[in-house]
């Protein structure tokens, strides 16, 4: 069972089997023609993010926002946690005792997620620590050649 929400005002409870039901043609990568109830409704995909399972559809002239929670995300929220909630992370700490080989960045610098910030040797082994998301380097907090802790703060980000 799906539940959809359209414009955070209206929510509808939609099995797969309604949703197979549907009668629909794709007409190019982000356009539907679909038949419901002997009615003709054109549908186009405005935007869309998977992730968050978040659309922006236009459907007969009118746009709509919507947002679709499976059954994951509908017990998720019963539990009372919310959906895609994530901590911001705003420091970077060492994951395991080690060696500083190299730091990548320096204070200012605009980083993206993934991006590598430095490389930490653990028992002869080169493990590089990426950057969890976008931001500005606020501090680095240790420096090249220096040996650390677990858990040691290594470098900060602008909040």
């Amino acid at each position: 069972m799906y539940k959809i929400n359209v414009n955070t005002t209206d929510t509808f409870k939609l099995s797969k089997d309604t949703l197979k039901a549907l009668d629909s043609v794709e007409i190019s990568s982000d356009t539907y023609h679909i038949l419901h109830e002997n009615t003709s409704i054109k549908a186009k995909v405005l935007k869309s993010d998977f992730n968050k399972k978040t659309f922006k559809i236009k459907v007969n002239n009118n746009t709509y926002n919507v947002d679709i929670q499976d059954q994951l995300d509908q017990q998720i929220e019963a539990l009372g946690f919310e959906i895609g909630a994530s901590r911001q992370v705003n420091d970077i700490k060492a994951p395991m005792p080690g060696l500083i080989l190299e730091i990548t960045v320096k204070v200012g610098d605009y980083v993206k997620e993934n991006d590598t910030l430095l490389i930490l040797e653990a028992m002869k082994m080169e493990n590089v620590i990426h950057s969890p998301r976008e931001g500005i380097i606020k501090s680095i907090k240790v420096n090249e050649r220096e040996t650390v802790e677990k858990n040691t703060l290594l470098i900060e980000f602008e909040s």
